[in-house]
């Protein structure tokens, strides 16, 4: 073979490592996720995850407003766990009423988490880029739309189905409608407050300086 096709042939060999080199680093490129919508997974699980603040300001609103107006401190929890236990949870021995608190603690934060979704999908959606009295108002019709759902539309009937009382409505009739309310509230302003905690940030692929 003469050096003339030697040459042809390295040259071609060479055009074709540049041609996979190239490929490959396209394909090693880096790529971000970049949502083309509404990114409602990622909302609704911020939602679930800051919806614990909202559920903790609410109970101790609750635990001042109660200590205040000379009522058990964790009032509002026991009327709750009325839902499965009826009224005889304000007949516990001691013994047992501190255990059955701390649970019925628990549930109320969890409540809490699974309403942060709504509120929080609803402040983003209607609220992003919105002024700060905007999203107070988003997320006060938005609670008081779930204390209305949940207090009316859902346990009215359903806690006499699941509890023999004699079709009597325990929390409706315990909570006074006022304190249920203002407790919806004060979970939707505090997801107001920790909202910025949950924007988005698509993350950014540090480069060599």
């Amino acid at each position: 073979m003469d050096t003339t096709k030697k040459e042809s042939e390295l040259l071609e060999l060479k055009q074709r490592v540049t041609e996979l080199e190239s490929q490959i680093a396209s394909e090693k490129s880096y790529a971000p996720f970049r949502p083309t919508s509404y990114y409602t997974a990622y909302y609704a699980t911020t939602g679930f995850m800051l919806g614990i603040f909202g559920a903790m300001a609410s109970l101790l609103f609750n635990v001042i407003g109660s200590v205040l107006t000379g009522k058990h401190p964790l009032e509002i929890i026991r009327s709750y766990l009325t839902f499965p236990l009826g009224d005889q949870v304000f007949d516990f021995p001691p013994d047992q009423n501190g255990l059955m608190l701390a649970i019925g603690c628990c549930l109320y934060l969890a409540t809490g988490m699974v309403l942060g979704i709504p509120v929080y999908l609803a402040l983003t959606w209607w609220g992003a880029n919105k002024s700060l009295a905007m999203k107070f108002l988003i997320a006060s019709v938005v609670s008081l739309a779930i204390w209305v759902i949940n207090f009316y539309g859902i346990l009215s009937w359903l806690q006499p189905e699941v509890v023999d009382m004699s079709s009597e409505n325990l929390i409706v009739n315990r909570v006074p409608w006022w304190v249920a309310a203002a407790t919806h509230l004060v979970f939707g302003w505090t997801m107001v407050l920790v909202y910025p905690l949950g924007d988005y940030v698509p993350y950014q692929k540090a480069t060599d300086i």
